[in-house]
């Protein structure tokens, strides 16, 4: 499990470092008059990437933002009908946006989509959102059946 969780750093931690990478030179190849082709390409792949890592990460943790201004005032019994609350909503948040994002998958296949100057495949990139989105779903609705059970 540990090795898991260290892939699941790593791995949008290098996409991050290859979307800074990337954008910073194609920001010095602007002022040398030498523009990177196909920078703004890279830094959106590498983004989705490492978004949907770290949004599986956060919520792996359980560290997701919450409004604790409100939370941390609300007394015993209403903090748990508010937990409660969060993880339906949650799951019902990430089913939709599953379903969504699958369905735009399934219709988009076959068409071979890619990006303009580099070609990059949107197919892979889809996979990794409808997967991440999956992993989003069945956690939030793990913390859902924790949450009754208490």
């Amino acid at each position: 499990m540990k090795f898991l969780r260290t892939l699941l750093i790593w791995i949008p931690g290098g996409a991050l470092l290859l979307a800074m990478a990337t954008d910073t030179l194609a920001m010095f190849g602007r002022q040398v008059h030498i523009p990177l082709l196909g920078a703004i390409e890279v830094v959106q792949a590498a983004v989705l990437v490492a978004a949907c890592g770290a949004l599986v990460v956060a919520a792996l943790a359980r560290s997701h933002a919450r409004v604790h201004l409100l939370l941390d005032r609300v007394p015993g019994a209403a903090r748990g009908i508010l937990d409660r609350m969060h993880a339906v909503s949650t799951s019902v948040l990430y089913a939709a946006l599953l379903a969504g994002s699958a369905w735009i998958a399934v219709d988009l296949w076959h068409g071979h989509e890619e990006s303009e100057l580099l070609r990059i495949p949107y197919r892979p990139l889809r996979v990794i959102v409808v997967a991440t989105l999956l992993v989003l779903l069945l956690h939030s609705l793990q913390q859902v059946v924790r949450r009754k059970s208490r």
